[in-house]
């Protein structure tokens, strides 16, 4: 009997990986200085949260997102419209 190991694995390129909350809060204080007193709560709530299906007291992670992202219409260039798209994703 021979046996035979299979190293291969098939990767589809359409699925991309969910980066955690607090890794995309981290980028955004690295970039928006100063951070608008209006989105700062909920930076500050999402550097606490993993995932999009997370809580953060009474407040569910989808909630924050929408309410950052409606207050961070001031955090513009580059890295604000990539990482705005990357959490509209996360919410629909």
């Amino acid at each position: 009997m021979q046996t035979r190991t299979i190293t291969s694995i098939r990767v589809n390129p359409s699925v991309k990986t969910v980066r955690p909350l607090y890794e995309i809060a981290s980028e955004i204080r690295k970039d928006w200085k100063p951070v608008s007193n209006y989105a700062r709560p909920y930076l500050d709530a999402m550097s606490c949260l993993d995932k999009i299906s997370d809580n953060y007291g009474m407040d569910n992670a989808k909630m924050i997102v929408n309410y950052f992202l409606s207050n961070a219409r001031q955090w513009q260039g580059e890295v604000a419209k990539r990482v705005k798209k990357e959490l509209n994703v996360m919410v629909k």
